[in-house]
């Protein structure tokens, strides 16, 4: 059975440049970009305008820009190599709260991914090594776990929502699960050899979501390690993954253009979208505000485009 989304409101020119992070929170939509600046649109609105531009964030333009789920915290990797932290007020402006430098050269650190609660960041980096780091200040942001891998460009990486598991996904194919609570690997997953992009844990933290250059989307059974399920339908590389809130829905960005909504009960795709005819980079879903579900998608039309469940 399908669904159908509709358009509800397009950002043009969101950013100079394209755009290649979303990160939502209850009432705000965070976006980076190629550029210097994270600009914040606030959705709570029906024209979604821009309310802050934190100016200068990144000198070198941003590749990665991450919210926490349960907290007001948030950061960013931009190219010159730093990770910043940002935690926003109860009027919802941002401002810095913390940095990660570690003499770390431009693509030491990659792919970032903060728990739920904040309290703790995730990042790969470009020599395969997987680093987990408190965020509390008080502490230095220490580093408390390091993981190593066979040494492949860490492309992306996610912490589970309960913040036992660590998981990366990496250019030659690896996909590794770490256990944070021991310190210890897990799982390495096979199944899809070429270049992994995106990796993400579902709310329960039962599965986990890998996709990359194959141009399919894999399920594993994060307990047991077992490929469980494969969706196919992208004519490109997936670049984007993110669970809906209850986990019933997998929605999927790719290379192609086009954002895909999977029911992950009936294994199957029950709604494609295209975002213009540049690579979409990022799909999230926005917090349930309604009864509607509502999706945001960006990629290198510069545009942030937003859809909503249509009524009935």
């Amino acid at each position: 059975m399908s669904k159908q989304y509709l358009t509800l409101h397009t950002i043009d020119n969101a950013h100079p440049s394209d755009v290649y992070s979303l990160a939502p929170t209850k009432d705000q939509i965070l976006s980076a970009s190629g550029s210097s600046s994270i600009r914040i649109y606030t959705s709570d609105q029906p024209d979604f305008p821009l309310v802050q531009t934190l100016d200068s964030a990144h000198a070198l333009g941003i590749h990665h820009l991450v919210t926490a789920k349960e907290s007001n915290r948030a950061a960013s990797a931009g190219f010159e190599g730093k990770v910043k932290l940002w935690s926003s007020d109860e009027e919802g402006i941002w401002t810095e709260d913390g940095e990660i430098v570690d003499k770390y050269k431009p693509g030491d650190i990659w792919a970032i991914s903060l728990s739920a609660d904040g309290l703790y960041l995730a990042s790969s980096s470009i020599n395969g090594r997987v680093n987990v780091w408190s965020t509390a200040k008080s502490e230095g942001l220490p580093k408390i776990r390091e993981y190593e891998t066979k040494g492949s460009f860490g492309l992306c990486v996610d912490l589970s929502t309960d913040g036992r598991f660590t998981a990366s996904g990496h250019e030659n194919g690896s996909i590794y699960v770490f256990n944070n609570d021991t310190g210890r690997l897990s799982h390495s997953l096979a199944g899809l050899v070429h270049p992994i992009r995106a990796v993400s844990f579902s709310p329960a933290s039962k599965l986990l979501a890998a996709a990359g250059d194959a141009r399919i989307i894999a399920l594993y059974d994060v307990n047991s390690g077992e490929q469980v399920a494969n969706f196919t339908g992208h004519g490109g590389w997936v670049l984007s993954l993110d669970w809906s809130s209850t986990g019933e829905y997998l929605l999927s960005g790719s290379h192609d253009s086009k954002a895909k909504v999977w029911r992950i009960e009936t294994r199957s795709c029950v709604a494609t979208h295209s975002h213009g005819d540049k690579p979409l980079w990022t799909a999230k879903w926005l917090p349930k505000a309604t009864r509607s579900e509502m999706f945001a998608l960006a990629g290198g039309n510069c545009a942030i485009s937003i859809y909503r469940e249509a009524a009935g």
